[in-house]
Order: structure tokens, then C-alpha cells, then sequence
């Protein structure tokens, strides 16, 4: 039985209702609601033209497609020929929790120019984007510029309507973000697994983790389940595709800033069963400045209080955010790259690369023992 501080399904809350005098403040205390004790929400009209969200779905099949997009043509553009972790990876490549995540991806970010030499190391993960051939995909570009556009604006309004959930002033993220801030966002293919088995470790798309910015916004681009949300007593709660929806979820940097008060929640993802075909999703990352440190926000006394931490269970899930070990959000972000990028990190940041391993063998040794 679960507790009764914990959630048991994710909530649904239209972001029309924000838009209107009327049921605003219902929206506002939903909103608190799920800050506070799920870190996870559908949002549903959210504005995004239908046509446009369509046309992102299609064009990830269509990148994915060897048929359209051959091999060679994604070596191209494989994240390992730049410093940024923008571009392509092949399947297996990346790694979660200590193991291969069974899925094949490209990473893309608003538009940025390559950073002066004197820049801090960790600006190098601002940079342009390696696009595929227009060749072969003449809309990719265009269409994927557009919906970032979108997702800009969307992710802006939507941390205005986080503060006043707060009972803060909607302006009261500003101070972390830059006056161009970068965004990210994941095309992601997961490909059927090569098991049946119930047991989530065979089957593991993305190993169990907590997302490392202030807010990600997911659209599932196929009709297969997968996504999970880890709730206080342990239990996976499924997010299904729901058509018309994206999936929220709450980042380390929003837990971070807001002194615990928002719930950074731990979720994965199960690869599809032999049978069930691809599964494709859109993630799109909210950015902070990766010059931000990560003071605590000013949230009322008042909103603090409602914190229910009685019954919460650790993780072991990293924390990105603790406080003293990262000057600025930038070199936690950068090792984390490294963590989940090493063929990158072998190239481009192999000191960073030799730093992270040693942490990494010394915090075995110590769980060892």
C-alpha cells in the first residue's frame, strides 16, 4: 500500500486554464500540488501548433530511417567530432546509472556560436549545431528550429507560472538565465529490446535518473509506454503517451535553486518488448546559465512548511547540485557529459575524464567496505 504522502498516478493540468483569470489560481495550486509531491505533470494545451508537433514526429522517423538517412551520413555529424555533446550517437552508446542505455539519439540546442579560447572550459558546451544533410532530410532543420522556438517561449512562460505557484513574483527565475539562453533538446530512437523479460534491467532504455536542469519538456512520439516515475515508496508509476500532452518533469537545478522545496523526481525508461515496435520521444531541456550558482531562491516560509519529507526514501541516484563541490551550473554540467559521453570526454576532456574515474572508484571502494 502506498503511503499517504506519496503519489500514485501523474497529474494532468491544462495550460489554458493558466491563460485565464478564472481558473488560474486552480492551476496555481495544481501546479504546487505537483511541485511539491510528484515532480512529474501531462500538460495538456499547451499551445504548440498541431501541424508542427506532427511534422517533429515524422521527421524523428525519418532521421532514424536508413533508408532516408544512411550510416554514413550520421557519422557525419556523431557528437564525438565536437566539444559541445551536440550530435549523434550511435545505439548503446550513452550510459545511465553505471550501464548502456539501449537507445540511439541526436542532441540539438538552440542556436550558439562557437566560444572565444578565454571562455571557461565548461562554454564549450554552448556551440552550433551539427544538422544532417539536407540532402537527405531538406525540413529537419527548419522544423526543429521552429519547435525549439516554441518550446522556448513555452518553457519561459511556464517557469513565470512555477514562481507565482511559489507565491513569488513571476520574474523570480530571471537571475538564472542568460539574455540567450540555450535550451537542449533529444530526438531519441528505442529500439525493441532484445528481451521479454519483466525484469527492468534487461530492458533498460535510460537507466534510472533525475533530469539535470530546471524543467524538461517530453513529447512522446509514439504510442508506446515506457517512461516511469519513481514515487516516495520506491514504486514505478507509468507515463503513458496521453496524444496532445507533453510530460513534465522537474529538474536538480529547479530542487536546487528552490532549497529542496520542488521535487527533482528519479524516472527511466523501459525499452519496448521483442514485438512492439520503436518507441520515439522529444525531449526538450529547459537551460540555466551555466554561469549561475546555485544560491537558494527566496520560496516563502510559508510554502516550505509544505514540504512533506516524512517517509521519503533515498536513491541512489546522483545529485548533480550539492552544495560546495560545483562553483557554477557549467562544471556540473560538463561532468555530467563526461559521465554519460566518455568516447566524447576521451577525446576532448580527458584530465576531466581521468578526475571523474578516480571519484568514481574511490565512491565504490567506500560502498564496498
Amino acid at each position: 500500500m502506498a503511503s499517504s504522502n506519496t503519489f500514485t498516478s501523474i497529474p494532468i493540468l491544462s495550460l489554458a486554464a493558466a491563460r485565464e483569470p478564472a481558473t488560474k489560481q486552480k492551476f496555481l495550486d495544481d501546479l504546487l500540488s505537483a511541485l511539491l509531491h510528484v515532480g512529474f505533470l501531462y500538460l495538456d494545451n499547451t499551445g504548440i501548433p498541431d501541424d508542427l508537433t506532427e511534422k517533429v514526429c515524422d521527421q524523428t522517423r525519418q532521421f532514424f530511417d536508413e533508408n532516408v538517412l544512411p550510416l554514413d551520413e550520421k557519422e557525419k555529424i556523431e557528437m564525438k567530432n565536437e566539444k559541445s555533446f551536440l550530435g549523434w550517437s550511435r545505439l548503446d552508446n550513452e550510459t545511465t546509472a553505471g550501464a548502456a542505455d539501449h537507445r540511439e539519439q541526436l542532441d540539438l540546442s538552440t542556436p550558439h556560436p562557437i566560444p572565444p579560447s578565454t571562455a571557461p572550459l565548461y562554454h564549450n558546451l554552448l556551440a552550433p549545431n551539427q544538422w544532417p544533410s539536407t540532402t537527405h532530410l531538406p525540413s529537419f532543420r527548419p522544423i526543429f528550429e521552429d519547435y525549439m522556438t516554441h518550446l522556448s517561449a513555452l518553457s519561459t512562460f511556464f517557469t513565470s507560472l512555477i514562481a507565482e505557484a511559489l507565491g513569488m513574483p513571476p520574474t523570480a527565475f530571471n537571475r538564472f538565465f542568460d539574455s540567450n539562453q540555450q535550451h537542449k533538446l533529444k530526438i531519441v530512437k528505442y529500439p525493441e529490446s532484445q528481451s521479454n523479460s519483466s525484469d527492468p534491467p534487461n530492458r533498460q532504455g535510460v537507466g534510472p535518473h533525475k533530469d539535470s536542469m530546471l524543467i524538461s519538456f517530453l513529447l512522446q512520439a509514439s504510442h508506446q509506454a515506457g517512461l516511469q516515475a519513481q514515487n516516495l515508496d520506491g514504486q514505478w508509476i507509468d507515463a503513458v503517451p496521453i496524444p496532445g500532452t507533453l510530460v513534465v518533469a522537474f529538474g536538480q537545478g529547479l530542487e536546487a535553486v528552490t532549497g529542496g522545496v520542488c521535487a527533482s523526481t528519479t524516472h527511466r525508461v523501459l525499452s519496448p518488448r521483442a514485438g512492439e515496435g520503436a518507441r520515439y520521444s522529444v525531449p526538450f531541456f529547459q537551460g540555466v546559465s551555466y554561469d549561475a550558482r546555485f544560491e537558494e531562491m527566496d520560496v516563502p516560509k510559508e510554502v516550505r512548511k509544505l514540504r512533506e519529507e516524512k517517509g521519503r526514501k533515498g536513491d541512489d541516484v546522483e545529485f548533480t547540485f550539492r552544495a560546495g563541490r560545483w562553483g557554477h551550473l557549467g562544471e556540473a554540467t560538463l561532468a555530467n557529459r563526461c559521465k554519460s559521453h566518455p568516447d566524447v570526454a576521451e577525446r576532448w576532456y580527458p584530465e576531466l575524464l581521468a578526475k571523474i574515474r578516480e571519484e568514481q572508484a574511490q565512491t565504490k571502494a567506500a560502498k564496498a567496505v
